[in-house]
């Protein structure tokens, strides 16, 4: 439970530093003789801290939620034992959901003390870099609370839902260990599978409604982030159909070596298990993308609309305001990484039999570190590729549905499309920092994949 309490404490921290951030630039900005009061300021950065900070809250009850269903996967077997001498399933939920809400409590205490000493220091480097010294602001306000209740209760509410499959776990399976849902089954699923398509179709609809509205009004971008948002809902909850065609294709890309064959198909035959890992990653680089992508956009646009040439102190602007809220958006991104560690960890530990028996088979150690470390690659490609296509999409999305009624050259009319923009120095960071977190991701796992002893391991 260690990454999810990581997990929770990075979000919290991330809650207290931006609140303790916009509160001190509001108190700066009030102190300001020139501009005064400085309310439309306040607001402004108090509705970006509430949308930051929600995506945050977001992505780590997804990362806490698919961590918990991973847990419960492992746990079939014991779980089993124990309704076979008489325990409810029910019972066995509410001892998760309590794990879930000691975990939140934890790691959200720990990112409230954290938060609070990084927006001290900062506050302190602020002061000394820009020369602030009349403006009075205490670190530790009342409402940096909210952030670590908020925290808390959705990862409680996260482990609940992750723990559903506890209700379905049989005295029978006591006799197995631990138990993924199979594809077969994973297409199985009416309710979810409806509730899933159902958003996808409606939040699809809601996008192109606001990038026509858009044609006509920028508040078309208002419909378009509704659109967006369910959109986007609807992929994670049916991530088990979305995903596996995908893994696929990745999969034919490393070969028809042994190794090769044998990481594609395990990605393959749970492909919940490996829909899990890979989703918390598409939300992290989506988001990083979309935003990449509808700023360059935008700034594209302007610098058409100017001539050509956009003015170096509105260009210094636009980039400083792209640097920020790419680093803001980029700790939702790693939650999702934490996410993929801890999922992959779990993936190895719950399958020591599986490879135990790899080994008494003849599978060399090399090949057990290979075969790891190609999994990693294969969930992390895939989401990657995904991630980027998805956040192009909703960002020019966004972009065409702010600034389509907007007069363009050279005929100067409107409506306009507006063509994406595709910043190219991001999407290199994307991809190198894929690069590293896959070895990253397979450090753990492959040690742990290689320490298996095959007579240990099939007897349990």
């Amino acid at each position: 439970m260690g990454a999810s309490i990581l997990v929770a404490a990075i979000s919290t921290a991330f809650g207290a530093v931006l609140l303790t951030a916009t509160g001190y630039i509001a108190a700066i900005v009030a102190a300001d003789p020139f501009i005064g009061g400085g309310d439309t300021v306040a607001i402004v950065l108090a509705i970006l801290t509430v949308l930051l900070v929600g995506v945050a809250v977001y992505v780590a009850a997804v990362v806490t939620a698919n961590t918990f269903a991973t847990v419960v996967a492992g746990r079939t077997r014991r779980i089993a034992l124990l309704r076979l001498i008489g325990a409810s399933a029910r019972s066995q939920r509410e001892e998760i959901g309590r794990q879930g809400l000691v975990v939140g409590v934890i790691g959200a205490t720990l990112g409230l003390l954290g938060g609070i000493v990084l927006a001290a220091a900062g506050m302190a480097v602020a002061e000394a870099v820009l020369g602030i010294a009349d403006v009075e602001y205490a670190v530790v306000q009342p409402v940096l609370v909210v952030p670590a209740v908020v925290v808390a209760l959705t990862t409680w509410m996260a482990a609940w839902a992750g723990s559903r499959r506890v209700l379905t776990v049989t005295p029978l399976q006591a006799l197995g260990g631990s138990v993924e849902v199979s594809a077969s089954d994973a297409a199985r699923r009416p309710a979810r599978n409806v509730a899933a398509i159902a958003l996808f179709v409606t939040g699809a609809a809601l996008l192109a409604a606001g990038i026509a509205f858009g044609l006509v009004s920028p508040f078309g971008v208002a419909v378009a982030f509704v659109g967006g948002l369910l959109s986007f809902t609807g992929l994670a909850l049916g991530a088990a159909l979305v995903m596996p065609p995908v893994l696929r294709l990745v999969g034919r890309a490393f070969g028809r070596s042994a190794t090769a064959r044998l990481a594609a198909e395990n990605a393959m035959r749970h492909p919940e298990r490996s829909s899990r890992m890979a989703i918390g990653v598409v939300i992290g680089v989506t988001l990083v993308t979309m935003f990449a992508v509808a700023l360059e956009t935008v700034k594209s646009v302007i610098t058409a609309s100017s001539g050509g040439e956009i003015a170096p102190q509105l260009e210094t602007l636009l980039d400083t305001f792209a640097g920020i809220m790419m680093g803001l958006v980029a700790v939702s991104a790693l939650i999702a990484a934490v996410g993929l560690v801890n999922l992959l960890t779990l993936g190895v530990v719950q399958r020591r039999r599986e490879l135990g028996l790899l080994r008494a088979l003849g599978v060399s150690t090399a090949q057990v570190r290979g075969m790891v470390l190609l999994e990693a690659a294969h969930i992390t490609i895939t989401a990657v590729v995904t991630g980027l296509v998805l956040g192009t999409a909703y960002g020019w999305a966004g972009a065409q549905s702010l600034l389509g009624s907007v007069p363009m050259p050279p005929a100067w009319t409107s409506p306009t499309l507006v063509l994406p923009a595709v910043p190219w120095l991001p999407v290199a960071i994307i991809v190198v920092a894929t690069a590293v977190l896959t070895l990253v991701a397979a450090v753990v796992p492959t040690r742990l994949a290689t320490r298996v002893a095959p007579v240990e391991a099939l007897a349990e």
